[in-house]
């Protein structure tokens, strides 16, 4: 029964390094991280107060666990304050320039949308846009601004109506990640709060390596909301996907498919903080005593070398 676990264990790594090699993306390198985070106009105290919560809790994660430097987080918002630019089209522009001069292709850059989205011609339009302050910019447009960046690039839209960008975006390098699968769902969406939480949540981290992948926080948040409507009594109005094979289909996290693969080596989290905690817990640690050690190791000899001892001290003696 174990080897046969073990053989299907064995395939699917074989089968997920595949899908990496075939992809030409590798794990990501010990470059810099970089993040822009967007809440965009809210359209209401209510959203505003859930958004405000929602961007200023993922941000202090990055700056204090993930240990960004700031000068690497750029935040925009619908209302300026120390630190938070004014979400309008044009600084979304002008931050991406500056991107552009940065970023090398070692360099990982995360781009998370939470607000209002639509979609731009109907609900069979295969556009949308993302609600700024001010001039929108269309999935198109956004697509535009990411191009021209090496790199690895995760691209979370977290809005109603995130559809159109799965396909827009998808791209070689990409990971790109919707609350919805249709532009349909124009209702407001619950993903980007499990989304968020994800990050700062153990029990997201399923492999118990000691940090969580975008794979794992896609899952969670994606588990997080099924359960959330199953407990409303409710038919879901959101189905998260995430595409990572640039092929702008993707896959929802419990069903198969060979999206996922790069999602799941690729982490917000930067190597050196891993490694930092894993320094600390082994300075903590205290030596193995002596004494203890020779104890265990007799007591651990088989009951063939104990007779045998047993018999050579009786014919010495």
């Amino acid at each position: 029964m174990h080897g046969c676990t073990n053989a299907k264990l064995v395939c699917i790594l074989a089968f997920l390094h595949v899908c990496i090699v075939c992809a030409g993306v590798s794990p990501v390198a010990a470059g810099e991280r970089y993040a822009v985070v967007v809440t965009g106009a809210s359209g209401g105290d209510v959203y505003a107060q859930k958004y405000l919560k929602w961007r200023t809790s993922f941000v202090e994660t990055l700056r204090t666990k993930f240990k960004y430097p700031a000068d690497q987080i750029v935040v925009l918002a619908d209302a300026e304050s120390d630190g938070v630019t004014l979400a309008t089209s044009a600084n979304v522009r002008r931050v991406f320039a500056d991107l552009r001069k940065k970023i090398t292709k070692d360099d990982q850059l995360l781009v998370l949308l939470i607000g209002h989205g639509t979609s731009l011609a109907g609900p069979d339009g295969d556009d949308g846009k993302f609600n700024l302050v001010g001039p929108d910019l269309t999935a198109s447009e956004w697509g535009e601004l990411i191009r021209p960046l090496p790199g690895r690039v995760v691209f979370a839209n977290t809005s109603s109506a995130s559809f159109p960008f799965l396909k827009k975006l998808a791209g070689r390098g990409r990971i790109v990640l919707t609350s919805t699968d249709s532009s349909m769902q124009q209702f407001e969406t619950i993903f980007p709060e499990f989304f968020v939480q994800a990050f700062d949540d153990e029990s997201a981290d399923a492999d118990k390596n000691g940090r969580v992948s975008i794979w794992e926080a896609f899952s969670f948040a994606s588990a997080a909301v099924h359960d959330w409507y199953e407990q409303k009594g409710q038919l879901p109005t959101e189905r998260p996907l995430l595409d990572d094979t640039g092929g702008g289909v993707g896959r929802e996290a419990q069903n198969p498919g060979t999206d996922g693969a790069i999602a799941r080596i690729t982490y917000l989290q930067p190597d050196a903080t891993l490694s930092s905690k894993s320094s600390k817990r082994g300075r903590n640690r205290r030596p193995p005593n002596s004494t203890t050690r020779s104890s265990r190791s007799c007591s651990s000899r088989s009951p063939v070398s104990r007779r045998r001892s047993a018999r050579s001290r009786s014919l010495r003696m």
